[in-house]
């Protein structure tokens, strides 16, 4: 991922937060010269190696895991982001030299991936990767709600994925390159936007 100095992000505590709150990744891998690409749900073992390291599952059917991949495995994950109209730009109404852009943050995590389907594994990934997801419902659902030979069934037809983090790419990409006129502005406009993910975007923009 290109990276300018301005828009290089290093804090760890800030990576793994941005890769929790993502949810959905996409896990890509390179099997006899090819690129392989399945959205994933994975949730990170943060205290597990330097950088931690990322669980999911996949299914059987998905030929994904079938063979070795080639090199380390590649886990993408987005944080908020927004559009951004240079009407917001101060330059607009000066001399108009100004275009759009789109901020946003974005996390690349490598590593070796390992497959595997073993059932004890299998029902503490999916465990946890549930128990994550539903943590602030009212009333949680729990894999234990189900019957254990039902889980046992749907066991057989998924394939675990560990990925312990080697190295990470990260971007926060969120005007820092802009006069702090413009920055405010930016913040403003996407504070008042009805999206959430706008928002969420507008809190990551620097004073």
């Amino acid at each position: 991922m290109y990276i300018p100095a301005a828009f290089r992000e290093t804090d760890l505590p800030f990576i793994h937060e941005t890769m929790r709150a993502a949810g959905l990744a996409n896990l890509v891998t390179t099997v006899a010269g090819e690129l392989v690409c399945s959205p994933l749900p994975l949730f990170l073992a943060a205290d597990e190696g330097g950088m931690g390291t990322l669980y999911g599952h996949l299914a059987k059917a998905n030929p994904q895991w079938r063979e070795t991949p080639a090199a380390e495995a590649l886990a993408i994950f987005m944080g908020p982001d927004a559009y951004v109209t240079p009407s917001w730009y101060e330059g607009k109404s000066r001399d108009g030299k100004v275009v759009p852009t789109w901020n946003y943050v974005a996390v690349h995590a490598y590593g070796p991936v390992e497959f595997f389907e073993d059932a004890e594994r299998l029902l503490e990934v999916v465990t946890r990767l549930t128990s994550l997801h539903e943590a602030s419902r009212p009333q949680p659902w729990a894999v234990g709600d189900a019957p254990p030979d039902f889980v046992r069934a749907q066991l057989r037809g998924i394939v675990g994925v560990r990925m312990p983090i080697t190295r990470i790419d990260a971007k926060r990409k969120m005007s820092q390159n802009r006069s702090g006129t413009d920055r405010a502005t930016v913040k403003r406009e996407l504070s008042a936007s009805g999206c959430e993910r706008e928002r969420q975007a507008a809190t990551l923009i620097p004073e």
